[in-house]
């Protein structure tokens, strides 16, 4: 039968209308259908289940669920007992579930506490205790900073981010360097910005000095990937014989450098799986390390002892990051999640639970409450202590994104008392924190500005995955590197700072 015409315009507008509102009203249940899955995928992801795959299994027992499932893996079954979990706590009337204990004979050791005992429980009481003395004088001096920067107008912040953005749109590729027969993994600026560390997958380091990015010294020791690097603050080139810079393997093992040998100083050991990245404390007396084997741990760089194995992530950790006061440490996992933990009890403050790939680059602010996480899904998120939550969420790469640096400078809380002061008098705004620099699987890095969160410039070298980027402190330099087995500086032609 023919569809029957309507008889008048009035008819015809009526249907119409209908129509649309139909196919609005279907646009919206699948919207609302689509955020309902997403809330509950975070919600079974928050679900609290043991880390350790005997426990797992003992709880999947006890509920009388299979303990494996055919090709199923630790992770497969550990969300699967977060999703039973959750589906339980949701069909109880009293939100819980009751769990009966597995038979005596099977019965596993008690779940961990949310952060593992320490090999040395005094060590790291004594850590503890250092790190607060630390962080409380650094973030009162942030705080005295952040209250002078309040009272500059307007007025000055505009012009002033403009001409940033201006001067960092004309950089362009200065520099290129071959640096191995392998693919490179990762690549660091100094703290002075006088070389520039970068690491191969074939276990290669080597420090390049720019802006011409020859080679000043080839460090031996590593025999896999070197998956971090990372400079310790607070020492000088001046220093010899001292740490200067520390770099973790896909064997799980953290060599200690000075620049002055080309073999390391000591090694950290205690890793099972490869070292996905590293940073150091900024009081340059510990470290921090990001590992396969589902672990964060914390190091004594004096002793070059283990003082913390720190679990929590459903999947490899692949991404850490100290916060500026030293207080507070992120970790980004293969989870898709992202924690903050408080350093001086192991506690967990927030988590960064809204990506839904791969975690794999952190960093903060030099203001101390604003941390930014890079994801294999493409997005970066802006995320806010203050307010306990994402506050933007910028689509940065088409395939992925697999580091990220935000601009520290030198003329933030970390290195002055104060904002510095034009011919009047007045407080000037600062540098510091007004950038930050991406690298995607998409062979672009890019620089952005953390005022409206839009890209100021891209750089399309690179012929395939960028793995690492960074910023020098000075403002004169970016650097990349990539699976193309090069590392490219960036700057401006009369490579003048930004």
């Amino acid at each position: 039968m023919e569809k029957a015409e309507p008889a008048t315009a009035a008819d015809a507008f009526t249907a119409t209308t209908f129509e649309h509102n139909v196919a609005t009203a279907e646009g919206s249940v699948q919207a609302s259908a689509l955020m309902g899955q997403l809330e509950r995928t975070r919600a079974i992801k928050k679900t609290a289940v043991p880390t350790d795959d005997k426990l797992v299994r003992a709880r999947l027992r006890a509920l009388g669920e299979p303990i494996t499932l055919f090709g199923e893996e630790k992770v497969d079954r550990r969300e699967r007992l977060q999703r039973i979990v959750f589906e339980r706590k949701q069909e109880s009337q009293d939100g819980d579930v009751e769990i009966h204990s597995p038979p005596p004979e099977e019965k596993a050791e008690p779940q961990k506490e949310e952060w593992e005992p320490a090999p040395n429980p005094q060590a790291l009481l004594d850590a503890r205790r250092d790190m607060c003395r630390f962080s409380i004088p650094r973030a009162k001096k942030r705080v005295a900073y952040q209250k002078a920067e309040s009272r500059i107008r307007i007025t000055k912040h505009i012009p002033h981010r403009k001409a940033i953005k201006e001067r960092a749109a004309a950089f362009e590729v200065y520099g290129s360097q071959q640096a191995s027969d392998r693919p490179m993994a990762r690549v660091r600026f100094s703290p002075n910005g006088e070389l520039v560390a970068a690491g191969t997958w074939g276990g290669g380091l080597k420090l390049f000095k720019p802006p011409n990015l020859e080679t000043k010294i080839e460090l031996r020791g590593h025999n896999d990937i070197v998956g971090g690097v990372s400079w310790r603050p607070g020492v000088t080139f001046e220093d010899l014989g001292v740490v200067h810079l520390a770099s973790g393997d896909g064997e799980g093992t953290i060599h200690l450098w000075s620049i002055d040998q080309p073999t390391p100083l000591s090694t950290l050991k205690g890793h099972e799986a490869r070292i996905a990245n590293l940073e150091f404390h900024p009081s340059g007396k510990y470290i921090g390390t990001a590992s396969h084997d589902y672990t964060w741990r914390l190091w004594d760089i004096e002793s070059s002892t283990e003082l913390l194995a720190q679990e929590g992530h459903a999947a490899e950790v692949l991404s850490i990051a100290f916060q500026i006061d030293g207080s507070l440490v992120a970790s980004g996992g293969k989870d898709s999640i992202g924690r903050i933990f408080d350093l001086r009890s192991g506690k967990i403050i927030m988590y960064l639970d809204s990506h839904i790939d791969a975690v794999h680059a952190l960093d903060w602010s030099t203001d101390g409450h604003r941390i930014l996480s890079g994801s294999a899904d493409g997005m970066v998120k802006v995320w806010d202590l203050r307010a306990v939550s994402e506050t933007a969420t910028l689509g940065a790469h088409n395939n992925g994104i697999a580091d990220l640096r935000w601009f520290k400078g030198t003329d933030g809380p970390l290195n002055v008392d104060l904002p510095a002061k034009d011919e009047r008098g007045d407080w000037m705004p600062k540098k510091s924190g007004t950038l930050f620099v991406t690298g995607g699987f998409d062979h672009s890095a890019k620089i952005w500005s953390a005022d409206d969160w839009a890209p100021i410039k891209t750089f399309n070298a690179h012929d395939r995955t960028v793995t690492g980027v960074d910023i020098s402190n000075d403002m004169k330099y970016v650097v990349s590197c990539s699976l193309d087995k090069t590392v490219k500086l960036w700057a401006r032609d009369d490579l003048q700072a930004v």
